[in-house]
């Protein structure tokens, strides 16, 4: 086949995928249209399952009154808190809203300007998702375009913004630019914190091929682009430049963690935060070790999941939106489509039974009638998304150790060239592509290697 012919077949796909998102989009319009027509306010919107931080931020942060956030001065209790980027990006769709004041139709405007501007990013996560992963497996990228946990989580928060840098982030390095994919890592950091943990994959793979210069590039490319954005904001409203870190280290076990099993415990909120780090710490160091003792080097996308998934398993919360952090690594790194509709079957589940439940909790128990349906329906719907969560890592890792079971890895070795090395099967391998293991464990069908490289 000429090269010339390969642009015309990945037209059709293309389209396919785009065509894909468009449908995913409309369906995530109508799941949330009655509080577009109606307004957002409690407890109907947790009824309607359709509430949004996108509308109620615009009142309460200031943004409907034109203050941009940690910019202008505002009130203790209208700080935003969240990472930096993610207020500009609030900060400057708000300002993009005509007229003054906070009635339903700058509320309407506000929230369908960052519903549209999430959409983009999701169309483009599709497109990288296909061009992340083995030339013959493009196709997989369908699932993430109609994902239910994206159709229905989509515009509940600017989650979707840090899964956009994430997943270009990662491209980049399979692309072997890692001094941009740092860039990148950094911007998706100050967006949310989740891609920082990306740093973590590349680190430990990096050690394994003898590649720590790459690891460095990406890391001092990260700092820097994260600094960049959050340097100026620290030295003119420090203070609100620190709101989201006090609040994330004290607030109090809340939705869907594991650590509402736990509340009976001597510990505030603090003491929550250093017990899940510290059990986050030591996955992080369970997961570096499947990655150095694993037969072969275990691919990106892989590596990525399994960081991510544990911190969300042993997070103070879990927010529905989380699982979107989630999808596109899932797809990368395990594209099963039974495994994926049950896993997201389970997410569907829990996404309800947290809109039941917060619908009882605002409406001051008159929703639910006064029985425990709805307080069972939550308690299997968080039991049902850590069980899949769970199984989808296991079986993640069950591919790590029998690498000839790996789908992904299968369609990229079916895809060398003669030309080309055969053992290189991560199509985001990126910077040590090819290189031979130079740093391996022995226990889990390697032997030991001691030799580290620059």
């Amino acid at each position: 086949m000429s090269l010339s012919s390969r642009p015309r077949r990945r037209a059709p796909l293309l389209c396919v995928l785009l065509a894909a998102t468009a449908i995913g989009a409309v369906l995530s319009l109508l799941a949330v249209q009655w509080c577009r027509v109606n307004g957002w306010s409690d407890p109907d919107q947790h009824i309607h399952m359709c509430y949004s931080d996108f509308s109620l931020l615009f009142t309460e942060r200031g943004l409907a009154e034109g203050l941009f956030p940690f910019v202008d001065d505002v009130p203790r209790n209208q700080v935003m808190e969240y990472p930096v980027l993610l207020a500009v990006v609030a900060g400057v769709l708000a300002q993009l809203v005509p007229g003054e004041g906070s009635g339903a139709e700058r509320i309407l405007v506000f929230y369908d300007l960052n519903h549209l501007a999430v959409v983009a990013c999701w169309a483009a996560v599709v497109l990288i998702t296909a061009a992340s992963t083995a030339r013959s497996r493009r196709r997989d990228a369908l699932m993430v375009a109609l994902a239910p946990g994206i159709i229905l989580t989509l515009s509940i928060n600017w989650d979707m913004w840090a899964v956009f840098l994430g997943s270009f982030a990662l491209l980049l390095w399979g692309r072997g630019r890692p001094v941009w994919a740092g860039v990148l890592l950094g911007l998706g950091a100050a967006m949310k914190l989740y891609p920082l943990f990306f740093f973590g994959a590349v680190l430990v793979l990096c050690v394994r091929a003898g590649r720590l210069r790459s690891a460095a590039a990406v890391l001092a490319a990260g700092s820097a682009s994260w600094l960049a954005v959050n340097l100026p904001f620290m030295v003119t409203q420090f203070d609100q430049w620190a709101t989201f870190y006090r609040f994330s280290s004290e607030r109090e076990v809340s939705f869907s963690s594991m650590w509402l099993a736990f509340t009976w415990l001597p510990l505030e909120g603090s003491g929550f935060s250093l017990l899940s780090n510290g059990l986050f710490l030591i996955c992080c160091l369970g997961i570096a070790y499947v990655a150095w003792a694993a037969p072969q080097r275990p691919r990106l996308a892989q590596l990525c999941l399994l960081i991510v998934a544990s911190f969300i398993l042993l997070g103070k919360v879990y927010s529905p939106q989380f699982v979107m952090w989630l999808i596109p690594l899932a797809v990368l790194a395990y594209p099963r489509l039974r495994v994926f509709v049950v896993w997201q079957a389970a997410e569907v589940f829990h996404w309800a039974a947290v809109w039941m439940m917060s619908a009882k909790i605002t409406s001051g128990g008159a929703f639910g009638g006064g029985h425990l349906l709805v307080e069972m329906a939550y308690g299997l719907g968080i039991a049902a998304h850590m069980g899949a969560v769970i199984w989808l890592m296991v079986l993640v890792v069950r591919d790590i150790l029998r690498p000839e079971a790996d789908a992904v890895r299968t369609a990229q070795l079916e895809a060398h060239d003669s030309t080309e090395p055969a053992s290189e099967s991560d199509p985001l391998a990126g910077p040590v592509a090819g290189r031979e293991d130079v740093f391996t464990l022995p226990g889990l069908g390697e032997r030991r290697r001691l030799t580290l490289r620059w």
